[in-house]
């Protein structure tokens, strides 16, 4: 799942850096009382993926869905809405490594050349 010869905390951290909030920013937004919240817009798993029918998950009980996701960024300053791709896995019944009773997310994908269309 991850490029070759990657570390795997690079990789979150870039994921989590392509969702609009690094170190520096988060400072400012904190200074003018800044907050983001989200609604999901629309849900694609599996099958419907392109990419997913190109190179399907290894194991049974893993999904891959492409989430658009409606943000709203709102400050002391200023109010900011738009709609934007998120890549989610999940692992799920019956994987052996999933709980047995519910499915946990194991990774997400918020750049662009990571989102699974």
């Amino acid at each position: 799942m991850l490029p070759d010869g990657s570390n795997p905390l690079a990789v979150l951290v870039q994921e989590f850096e392509a969702t609009g909030i690094n170190a520096g920013s988060y400072a400012a937004l904190a200074s003018q009382q800044a907050y983001r919240t989200a609604s999901v817009q629309s849900v694609r798993c599996d099958g419907e993926l392109a990419k997913v029918h190109e190179q399907p998950a290894p194991w049974v009980g893993l999904h891959v869905c492409t989430v658009s996701l409606q943000v709203l960024e709102q400050s002391t300053a200023t109010r900011n809405v738009y709609v934007t791709p998120v890549s989610v896995m999940v692992n799920c019944p019956p994987a052996s490594t999933a709980p047995p009773d519910r499915c946990l997310m194991v990774g997400f994908y918020a750049s662009p050349t990571r989102i699974v269309y």
